[in-house]
């Protein structure tokens, strides 16, 4: 089983779910912007990503520049932003039960399969 943390919005996200769905993965969606995920589903997103908080952040976005989010901050505080705006999360993400890879390009997603 796959999740998919998806923005239908995202031209990235929807290829990601495509792809997926062409290969016949058993799949759910999970609209993060619709349903914020907790600070404790982020962290658990990072371990089984191996990566640190900055690196899951959409450092380009309008809110990250606002809230002055930088590399230097606590992963905590980084942590925290995303959970109170997910639009900082980068897209999409593909989760199974052990690991999880980010859809840039989407075809990263098909190495869960």
């Amino acid at each position: 089983m796959i999740t998919l943390w998806h923005n239908p919005r995202c031209s990235k996200s929807r290829a990601a779910l495509k792809l997926l769905t062409d290969a016949g993965a058993e799949l759910t969606e999970f609209r993060y912007l619709d349903t914020p995920p907790t600070e404790s589903d982020l962290r658990t997103l990072l371990e089984k990503l191996n990566i640190t908080p900055f690196a899951l952040l959409r450092k380009g976005e309008r809110t990250a520049r606002e809230l002055g989010l930088n590399p230097d901050m606590p992963d905590g505080d980084l942590i925290t932003a995303m959970a109170a705006n997910p639009i900082l999360i980068e897209r999409p993400i593909a989760v199974t039960k052990d690991r999880a890879t980010i859809g840039r390009p989407p075809e990263n997603v098909l190495t869960l399969l």
